[in-house]
C-alpha cells in the first residue's frame, strides 16, 4: 500500500521567530515544505553589509528554493507561487502583506502564527507591546494560528497558546512563542487534513493594535513605577534597547546610555522620578514609587559594560548618593 502523500507547505517569513517555526515545519512528518519566500536581501549595520534574513539561511541550509520578491502586484509573482501547487500557505513574520489573490492560492487554508493572544495586539509587534503593558503579577501572553483575511490578524482563529511573561525579554519571549507557535501550526495543518478543524471568529470589539516600535518608544519615562520601568526594558531587549541621556553633578558633558533590564529596588524615601544614585558598585534611577537598579549600560559608542566597571571607570571621582538626572 502506499504512503499517504504529504501536504504541500510553502513558508513565508522573515526574522528568527519566522525561522523557529520553519525549523519545526521541516519535521512535520504529514507535510512537506517546497519553497520559502523571504524578504530581499538589504544592508544593514554601520558597514551596510548586505544581510540575509535568518528564514533564508535556514531555507538555503535545507536545500529549499528560495524567492525574495519586492511584491506580489504581477502576474508572474502570482503564477510563480501558484505553480508550487501548495495545501497550506504559512506565513509567520513576514513582513509584507499578501493581496487577497496570493491568500487564495492553498488549496487547503493560508494559515498565519501570531505572536499575541488574538484578537489582542493585532499588527507588527505583539510581543513588545504585551510585555510593556502587562506588568502585574499573572500578566500572559501566547501566540495564535488564523485563517488570513484581506484585514491585518483579523481572520478566524484556529488555536491559541497561552503563555505566562514572568520576567521573560521580548527576545527570550518570542523563542518560547515560536517554540509553542511551531507545535500549534502542525496541529492546525493535521485537524485540517483530517476535517477537524474548527476555527472561531474573532470579537473585534476586544481588538487591540500592536504599532512598530518608533524611536520614540525607546525613551524610559521614570514617572512610572519600577515594575513598568522592568517591563518597558525587557520589552527592548536585546534589541533595540532602551535609552537615556544622563546628567551628572558638575559634569559639563551628558552622558547617552542603552540600558538593559535590571531589577527593581528599594522604597523612594521622596527622592523625585529621574533622580540619579551611584555606590561603589551600582547605579540607580528614582521611579514614581521606588528605585530601579541598572545592571548593564552601553555608553554611545562604546561596549556594554557591567554598571560596576562604568561606576569605577566613568563615574571615579564622584562622591556616592545622588549625582545627577535622567533628562529622557
Amino acid at each position: 500500500m502506499a504512503a499517504p502523500q504529504k501536504a504541500r507547505i510553502v513558508f513565508m517569513g522573515t526574522p528568527e521567530f519566522a525561522a523557529r517555526i520553519l525549523r519545526g515545519l521541516l519535521f512535520w512528518p504529514k507535510g512537506r515544505v517546497v519553497a520559502v519566500y523571504t524578504r530581499p536581501d538589504r544592508p544593514a549595520g554601520r558597514g551596510h553589509k548586505i544581510a540575509v534574513s535568518p528564514v533564508k539561511v535556514l531555507a538555503l541550509a535545507s536545500s529549499l528554493p528560495v524567492i525574495q520578491p519586492l511584491h506580489f502586484n504581477s502576474t508572474a509573482a502570482f503564477d510563480e507561487l501558484a505553480a508550487f501547487a501548495p495545501d497550506f500557505l504559512a506565513v509567520a513574520a513576514y513582513g509584507m502583506i499578501l493581496p487577497d489573490r496570493i491568500i487564495a492560492v492553498p488549496r487547503l487554508a493560508p494559515l498565519n502564527v501570531h505572536a499575541s493572544l488574538l484578537p489582542l495586539y493585532r499588527g507588527a509587534a505583539p510581543v513588545q507591546r504585551a510585555l510593556m503593558e502587562n506588568w502585574h503579577d499573572g500578566a500572559v501572553t501566547g501566540v495564535s494560528v488564523m485563517h488570513m483575511v484581506s484585514q491585518l490578524d483579523a481572520g478566524p482563529v484556529y488555536a491559541v497558546q497561552t503563555v505566562p511573561i514572568s520576567d521573560s525579554t521580548a527576545g527570550q519571549m518570542q523563542d518560547l512563542l515560536a517554540q509553542e507557535g511551531s507545535r500549534l501550526l502542525c496541529a492546525v495543518m493535521d485537524d485540517l487534513l483530517s476535517g477537524r478543524a474548527n476555527p472561531g471568529k474573532q470579537d473585534s470589539d476586544k481588538a487591540s493594535y500592536a504599532a512598530k516600535i518608533r524611536k520614540k518608544d525607546l525613551i524610559i519615562n521614570w514617572n512610572l513605577p519600577a515594575l513598568a520601568v522592568h517591563a518597558h526594558l525587557r520589552a527592548l531587549a536585546p534589541w533595540p534597547s532602551a535609552r537615556a541621556l544622563f546628567r551628572f553633578v558638575g559634569w559639563t558633558d551628558d552622558w547617552s546610555l542603552l540600558l538593559f533590564p535590571g531589577f527593581p529596588g528599594d522604597p523612594l524615601t521622596g527622592e523625585t522620578p529621574g533622580v540619579l544614585s551611584h555606590t561603589r558598585h551600582a547605579l540607580a534611577v528614582a521611579c514614581a514609587d521606588r528605585w530601579y537598579e541598572l545592571d548593564l549600560v552601553r555608553p554611545e559608542g562604546s561596549a556594554t559594560m557591567s554598571v560596576r566597571d562604568f561606576v569605577n571607570g566613568r563615574l571615579r571621582g564622584m562622591p556616592y548618593g545622588l549625582c545627577g538626572a535622567a533628562l529622557s
